[in-house]
């Protein structure tokens, strides 16, 4: 988080907003320590992103895990998008540390397919697109990053970015690099066949727990 603070900061031009579900005293201190706006909200990936653009300024809306290692110049590709037209998009992905399983599964991550996009890669909006949608869907707990993308294909333009954001293989090492995309997939599974949210992180959270 404090790599991804300092880049973002250094920039100079971006409006840096941490919403925290938890209500850690620890990411509150840090927020004072940058002087970044801290924003406190209920539990959810959906409603944390939610909260945030709601304070958000700016016309264009950044959304961006705390672990995440952005790509060299980030902000000019973003905004290169933007003058073209480009309503909404999001960068290829990379893990750290590199593993050659890790980095064929971040290979598909170049394709504009929906089912290839998750949260992890970052994903900018139009502030304008964000709020004719309706933002994230607050009902799901799961797949709620998946689900937004096939809502801005209907109104706007979509655009994978040739460079790569980094994410953390932290949790790939220790469940295992084989075992964790096996259930990745069946979560996927168990949301395009309609199966309720509950059971669906019932299921992740119990195929984690095993693996520990």
């Amino acid at each position: 988080m404090l790599e991804t603070l300092s880049v973002l900061l250094n920039d100079g031009s971006c409006e840096v907003l941490v919403v925290d579900g938890g209500a850690s005293q620890q990411i509150r201190n840090v927020c004072m320590q940058y002087s970044v706006e801290y924003i406190s909200s209920n539990v959810g990936r959906a409603v944390q992103m939610n909260a945030g653009a709601a304070q958000a300024k700016g016309e264009v809306l950044y959304f961006l895990h705390a672990d995440s290692e952005l790509p060299s110049g980030f902000l000019e590709s973003i905004l290169r998008a933007k003058q073209k037209g480009i309503d909404a998009g999001c960068f290829r992905l990379r893990f750290y540390p590199s593993h050659p399983i890790l980095d064929f599964y971040a290979w598909f991550t170049r394709f504009d397919i929906n089912l290839f996009r998750f949260g992890d890669q970052s994903l900018f909006i139009k502030k304008e697109v964000f709020q004719e949608i309706g933002g994230f869907d607050e009902s799901l707990q799961v797949m709620e990053d998946q689900e937004i993308i096939h809502r801005i294909k209907k109104v706007a333009t979509f655009k994978v970015l040739k460079d790569s954001i980094g994410t953390s293989a932290r949790k790939y090492e220790q469940v295992g690099r084989l075992r964790l995309q096996w259930i990745f997939i069946g979560v996927v599974v168990l949301y395009y066949l309609g199966i309720s949210q509950s059971i669906i992180k019932d299921f992740y959270l119990k195929q984690l727990h095993l693996y520990r």
